[in-house]
């Protein structure tokens, strides 16, 4: 029998190609029309974005977008391209990085890796936490496409790593270097938002969620796929690694859409009370990305920095993601060795993905 062969698809969450409102305008479409973004019936999102949203917000976009757009192109794809050049030249198995939305695609970087000969692929979502509009939506579009067209092809994914020692681990080493020097009076962590029914939804105890501050600090099996307990349990890890007294950081979720009940306390309402309270020097982490992208370097850097100012705050600093440290991509290419060796992520838990 032939032995299997094995590849990774690192998976990002993607970008337009360009910041101009042709290319936004296409972009927000396959990311708003996802179902697992905006998860109500097909015809009522068509109405939502194709007849609202997309009218107006495809020029607001692009302007956000140019703001923060690097002469090589969309930093996010930047970014991730660097840490895929790093992973892979560290990586036993063949890497191929996707995007989720936008290109390169998903379907794409299945069939670069059948084509190299593998068999056996380790889908690999860079978020940290796991959530319906990122993790959900990459593994079953990628489960779509192998059924579809890749029959050959066997998948497993990588689990939310947000509790792996290892991510903690460089989590708090890149924060404490980025805070070097710098004599902040607090430290906000700073999750993107979603709405509080997706907690529900994915709650597969069906009533352990509460949204309130017991249920993610009660054990339960809901909190393989809870985004909001992950969030808390990945600062709570980092906070304890680096010493942080409890009056000295604190978490909030950014990025919210009216009409809806998101993850609060609100990342740009706490921030704007912040320098009444005395907070004058604030530093901001989003643990929630593993590379910077509109919502950091737009939303946290630019807007969140001019508001704390605007309200009486001195000095701000952004923390920057992971992104392409060295640290960083060799542990995430230790994780996919460990994979390639023993068929197992994060021994002795592996996730195997049926087709």
């Amino acid at each position: 029998m032939q032995q299997s062969k094995r590849g990774v698809l690192l998976v990002n969450l993607g970008s337009p190609k360009s910041p101009e409102p042709k290319d936004v305008k296409p972009y927000l479409d396959e990311f708003l029309m996802d179902k697992y973004v905006i998860d109500v019936p097909f015809l009522l999102r068509a109405l939502l974005v194709r007849g609202i949203i997309l009218q107006t917000r495809p020029k607001r976009s692009a302007e956000a977008y140019k703001k923060i757009w690097w002469n090589e192109g969309s930093p996010l794809i930047v970014l991730s391209e660097r840490m895929h050049k790093k992973v892979s030249a560290q990586a036993e198995v063949p890497v191929v990085l996707a995007m989720r939305y936008g290109q390169p695609s998903i379907d794409s970087g299945l069939k670069a890796l059948r084509d190299q000969g593998v068999t056996e692929v380790l889908l690999f979502p860079l978020y940290p936490q796991y959530a319906m509009a990122s993790t959900k939506t990459i593994v079953e579009l990628a489960q779509k496409l192998v059924a579809e067209k890749y029959p050959d092809l066997h998948l497993h994914h990588v689990p939310a790593f947000y509790n792996q020692r290892s991510y903690i681990e460089n989590l708090a080493r890149s924060i404490r270097e980025k805070l070097a020097g710098f004599e902040y009076d607090h430290l906000l962590f700073s999750y993107h938002g979603i709405p509080e029914r997706h907690i529900r939804k994915t709650d597969v105890t069906k009533s352990h969620c509460k949204m309130d501050s017991s249920c993610c600090a009660t054990k339960s099996p809901a909190h393989e796929f809870c985004y909001r307990h992950q969030c808390y349990e990945t600062t709570r890890q980092v906070a304890e690694l680096l010493q942080l007294p409890k009056d000295k950081y604190s978490q909030s979720f950014q990025s919210r859409l009216a009409g809806d009940k998101w993850l609060d306390p609100y990342t740009d309402v706490e921030i704007n009370k912040m320098p009444a309270k005395g907070i004058k020097k604030l530093a901001v982490v989003t643990p929630a990305f593993v590379s910077d992208c509109l919502e950091t370097l737009e939303e946290i850097a630019m807007e969140a920095n001019h508001e704390f100012k605007e309200n009486g705050g001195e000095e701000f600093m952004a923390i920057p993601c992971l992104n392409d440290d060295d640290t960083w991509c060799a542990t995430v290419a230790e994780w996919i060795n460990d994979w390639a060796a023993t068929g197992k992520v994060f021994a002795p838990r592996t996730a195997e993905v049926t087709a």
